[in-house]
């Protein structure tokens, strides 16, 4: 198995998957509406984009921006449906009013998911007690990684977080894989990989010409060179 780190790469259609990939990407994350800080695509695009690429795809659950589950029937008939088309790895993450995870909804979604691998999202930027968060879902089956930047906002305040959290790798609740993303820049990676730092997520950064404009090729591969190095 390889040990390189990982590049993920948000993916709105199947231009972007096939881009991405070409580039060097090792998995994308599936999204649409990055108005709303990218929500459920439709089970057609996915089956749009997984018939184009042959890299794991990570399917994001949310269905309004913020960090409120809402209609979580809803969310679990998406799941369903995505399940069925062959989706078979997610991304969610969900808090409730005092800014702790909302284990209803998050254990409710999971069980749908029967057992997929997933991510927490950045709602664990937002969490009020980021340690207690991690220890009330540390049992949960499937979760295996943590998309955060550290802090709310961004990688740039949330670096000595990032550093702090990679140096517990293994404790209870830290088992989990950090995926570092939101805000992340080429110039961070010497620090995050020195901490021991294997997974990187990238949105804007893939999209020199913005989000209009698609996934660059280019910039996924100047990424990955600087992920390898």
């Amino acid at each position: 198995m390889s040990k390189r780190a990982v590049l993920e790469v948000i993916a709105l259609d199947a231009e972007d998957a096939v881009a991405a990939q070409a580039g060097g990407a090792d998995r994308l994350e599936l999204v649409t509406d990055m108005a709303a800080d990218g929500l459920t695509p439709s089970r057609e695009t996915f089956a749009a984009i997984r018939s184009s690429v042959d890299i794991s795809l990570r399917v994001m659950l949310r269905l309004a921006d913020g960090f409120a589950a809402g209609d979580v029937e809803a969310l679990v008939r998406r799941a369903r449906e995505l399940r069925a088309e062959g989706a078979d790895e997610f991304v969610l993450g969900f808090l409730d009013e005092a800014g702790g995870p909302d284990l209803a909804a998050v254990e409710t979604l999971v069980a749908a998911l029967d057992g997929c691998r997933w991510t927490f999202h950045r709602a664990i930027d937002r969490a009020a007690d980021r340690d207690a968060l991690r220890k009330q879902l540390a049992e949960l089956p499937g979760l295996d990684t943590y998309l955060t930047a550290g802090a709310a906002g961004g990688v740039d305040e949330g670096l000595p977080t990032l550093v702090a959290e990679a140096a517990r790798r293994g404790e209870p609740g830290y088992e989990p894989r950090l995926l570092v993303g939101g805000g992340l820049r080429l110039e961070h990676l010497p620090r995050l990989k020195a901490a021991g730092l294997d997974a990187f997520h990238i949105g804007g950064a893939a999209r020199p010409g913005g989000w209009a404009a698609g996934v660059s090729a280019g910039a996924v591969a100047e990424w990955r060179a600087a992920v390898d190095a």
